[in-house]
């Protein structure tokens, strides 16, 4: 793998962790991993029709467990930057007509061929720097249809030093440096100052993992 771009972060992967994602996950997760993205995706009420971005969409885990919300008119795009994660992520899809794959930079600017009704980011947006993430989601609103919904699953806002001590411990020894700046964050405000209005926010995972869903409004 090349240098890192963010020497801190924890999004960028070694090719051993990009090619066993999803197993790495499920240890890290003690095994609740899929359970809770489950209930999250049930959360973000995907509708039949919908057209959904799967932003920074790895594997396509997540992006297979939205698929079955969608009818034949809905459909989904993956972006990820990873070859490795394209790889699995074609082959889990590889009969499926409704998912394509785009490989893509999210952290500069960008620009597809389409918008969509539904974005979707999960647990992307904490591993990059402050300046980073503005990017980011403005790349999701440029790409969001008016009235459309943009859900970001990710760490909730608390203060490390109020967790438990093995909490605590797991926290600082498994994320990257950008997660501790991210959860002192107003997301809500930080949402509402991108012309976004927050509709609802769920959370799992003892509190410490919300999902924000808010909508365009312009």
């Amino acid at each position: 793998m090349n240098k890192k771009l963010y020497p801190d972060s924890g999004v960028e992967l070694t090719p051993f962790i990009a090619k066993n994602y999803d197993k790495l996950m499920n240890i890290g997760s003690f095994g609740k991993y899929n359970n809770f993205i489950g209930r999250a995706i049930h959360d973000i009420d995907i509708k039949p029709a919908d057209s959904i971005l799967d932003l920074g969409c790895g594997t396509g885990r997540n992006t297979a467990l939205m698929l079955k919300y969608l009818g034949g008119d809905g459909k989904i795009m993956g972006v990820d930057l990873s070859q490795i994660m394209q790889k699995q992520f074609e082959t889990r899809f590889i009969n499926e007509k409704r998912v394509v794959f785009q490989q893509q930079r999210i952290d500069i600017p960008f620009t597809l061929d389409e918008k969509f009704d539904s974005i979707f980011i999960s647990f992307v947006i904490h591993g990059f720097p402050h300046d980073v993430r503005t990017v980011i989601l403005e790349n999701a609103i440029n790409h969001l249809k008016p009235g459309g919904s943009l859900a970001i699953l990710d760490f909730a806002e608390f203060d490390m030093n109020e967790m438990p001590a093995l909490h605590r411990f797991i926290f600082k020894k498994i994320e990257c440096k950008y997660a501790f700046d991210y959860i002192e964050k107003n997301w809500k405000q930080i949402l509402e100052t991108k012309n976004l209005e927050v509709v609802s926010e769920h959370f799992y995972f003892l509190n410490y993992v919300r999902l924000l869903t808010a909508k365009r409004v312009k």
